[in-house]
């Protein structure tokens, strides 16, 4: 039987983590959300947006190599590793690649991770109905970890566990309800995150330039259908050759007038582009004014424009 895919459970924002006690926590991977489908005969990674990845991670294509249950679905994380951290742009560098020999290279350049942390699905039978604590027990019982698949680790301190994040500049926690069933396309406190730093995807509508390169990116993300500006950023994760390459990407795309619904900072300078590039951008966070504080740019995304958004 093939296997659909099926929009995983979401964790709702908290800006503390809840008291030890029936909470497993866990650490937020700076990764990318992915659910592994195995029927016995085809393996197939899908993301949380169900678009299939299936060809960008050919490390995980063995199935029996990780997992003995004869058929399977399993959520977790693809991580990809800058300096010891995880970092969302060098998985990004996996997550967005669509050709053959392109996959083949970055497979030994930039080496990814699976991170497991739940089990949907065991020897043709759902197991959502099945307490969290019961569901680990079982993915304990049947995932092989190796080099490129591990089982998440579960703390019991969730206020410890998130001040050693803090100290390690990690993106934050997840504390889960050891009762929770997992609930399908659901989003609810009995799963809980709590981040260091707030992140968003937002849409290009600008860029300021230093000679001929860009070196900042005016950002909006979509309110009622208008494009509404948020924050510019020229810091990040992008390194020299990424602005020249977002400079050579926009420049195709320049129109005469701000996409903007209002007045963005530095208007003066900017160039305005039709609004279609997304980014992912971390900032500490929200001004009085509605822009984002510290804002740093992560990684392109392939999100849709309109998809971009606060909700």
């Amino acid at each position: 039987m093939k296997l659909q895919p099926v929009i995983p459970f979401e964790p709702v924002s908290a800006d503390q983590p809840p008291q030890a006690g029936k909470w497993a926590a866990q650490i937020k991977w700076d990764g990318v959300r992915m659910l592994a489908y195995w029927d016995g005969e085809e393996l197939r990674l899908i993301n949380r947006k169900l678009n299939d990845r299936t060809i960008q991670y050919p490390e995980l294509h063995d199935p029996e190599s990780y997992c003995k249950a004869s058929s399977f679905i399993l959520d977790g994380e693809i991580i990809a590793f800058n300096h010891q951290r995880p970092s969302f742009a060098e998985v990004m560098k996996r997550d967005s690649l669509r050709k053959q020999q392109s996959i083949e290279r970055a497979v030994k350049q930039v080496p990814i991770v699976y991170m497991v942390y739940d089990i949907l699905y065991c020897n043709g039978s759902w197991v959502t109905s099945q307490k969290l604590a019961d569901r680990q027990k079982l993915l304990k019982e049947v995932l092989i970890p190796g080099e490129r698949v591990q089982l998440v680790q579960n703390y019991y301190d969730p206020e410890l566990l998130l001040k050693i994040m803090r100290q390690h500049q990690m993106e934050g926690i997840v504390c889960k309800d050891l009762d929770s069933t997992y609930a399908l396309n659901g989003k609810d406190d009995r799963w809980q995150k709590t981040k260091l730093y707030a992140d968003l995807h937002a849409v290009i509508g600008g860029a300021t330039f230093r000679g001929n390169v860009v070196n900042a990116l005016l950002l909006g993300v979509y309110e009622q259908g208008r494009l509404r500006y948020i924050g510019h950023a020229g810091t990040g994760k992008l390194g020299v050759a990424d602005w020249r390459d977002i400079t050579e990407r926009i420049r195709p795309m320049i129109i005469a007038e701000s996409p903007f619904a209002n007045e963005p900072e530095r208007s003066k300078d900017a160039v305005w582009v039709r609004p279609e590039l997304c980014v992912k951008v971390q900032f500490l966070e929200w001004t009085p004014g509605g822009t984002m504080r510290q804002p740093s740019i992560q990684a392109f995304v392939d999100t849709p424009a309109a998809q971009c958004t606060l909700s």
